[in-house]
């Protein structure tokens, strides 16, 4: 019997960081899910709002990896008040001939972490222009903070606006990013914050719309990550409606958890709306942005492709 490797999240942290390397790992796994072949099922989804918190399972079987993976995601969002990060779980890799357990990823969400705002930075390499260098976050949490890291990778950001509820959080996370040597500010009024905008980036929880239709302006790229269950919505529905390129990470996804599904709640798009998927692009199937005035929105829920890409980069390291 084969031994199976067990990674913690020191081991992990330590060989795994969110470069542009990993941009192409995902930007790869992207452009295979849109070639078909890609056995990925429905996310295995469960709320539990008696404790303001969610458990997802995501996997994806890709052809030529030698291992898939099989993700479990939790996130419990009142956990920093006990001084907890909101996310955790872990990865098991399965042999892609036989089945058997490979490894065990003790990543804590790490991996998941690097993946999200990998696909992040994929996103806006696709979708924003190239010449975009300012940024707002919606959001001041560690994906606020590696979503930053992401663009700064794929686009000449020179300055960051930071909009979060809690205005302290905003305000430390941009003391952090401003010592990293990237000026940037808190703002305290969303629609402010989102007013220079080149690249406007959603990363909360909200079960409400932050971002307002009306605030968008010819040439911004949005990208919304955070609606990953039917109960959220960070994005006015009528966004959707004004955008001249609505891109879905996984369009089955985004009609049932992503942003796409409030818009179809309020009527404003048909339910059987074809749109295109980041692989698509990615892969050439669609053309994407054709113009620098174009509003772009990207619907990102979390795909298992992603996850098992990024275990198969993580155990390639480790071989």
């Amino acid at each position: 019997m084969s031994e199976i490797l067990i990674l913690t999240e020191t081991q992990l942290r330590e060989r795994i960081p969110l470069d542009a390397s990993l941009i192409d790992v995902i930007e790869a796994a992207f452009a295979t899910l849109a070639g078909g072949e890609v056995v990925m099922p429905p996310i295995l989804s469960m709320h539990l709002p008696q404790a303001n918190g969610e458990v997802d399972v995501k996997t994806a079987f890709v052809p030529g990896l030698p291992g898939f993976a099989v993700k479990i995601s939790p996130g419990f969002f009142d956990n920093p008040s006990k001084g907890l990060p909101s996310t955790s779980g872990l990865m098991v890799v399965l042999s892609s001939a036989t089945g058997r357990v490979q490894a065990v990823l003790l990543d804590n969400g790490y991996l998941t972490d690097l993946r999200t705002a990998a696909a992040g930075g994929v996103a806006v390499r696709h979708l924003a222009r190239a010449d975009a260098s300012r940024a707002t976050i919606f959001g001041a949490g560690l994906q606020a903070r590696l979503q930053l890291q992401a663009l700064r990778l794929v686009r000449p950001i020179t300055e960051a606006t930071i909009w979060a509820r809690d205005p302290v959080k905003a305000r430390a996370l941009a003391v952090e990013m401003s010592a990293e040597g990237l000026p940037t500010r808190a703002e305290a009024d969303p629609e402010t914050a989102v007013a220079t905008a080149d690249i406007i980036v959603t990363t909360t929880p909200a079960t409400t719309p932050i971002l307002r239709a009306d605030w968008l302006r010819p040439g911004q790229h949005v990208t919304a990550m955070g609606s990953d269950q039917p109960g959220k919505n960070e994005l006015d529905p009528r966004a959707l409606d004004r955008a001249d390129i609505y891109v879905a990470d996984r369009l089955s996804q985004t009609r049932d958890l992503g942003e796409l599904r409030a818009a179809l709640a309020a009527g404003l798009i048909a339910r059987d709306a074809a749109f295109p998927e980041l692989g698509q692009i990615i892969a050439g199937q669609h053309p994407g942005r054709s113009s620098p005035d174009q509003i772009t929105i990207a619907d990102l829920t979390g795909t298992g492709v992603q996850d098992t890409a990024i275990a198969s980069h993580t155990l390639s390291l480790f071989a």
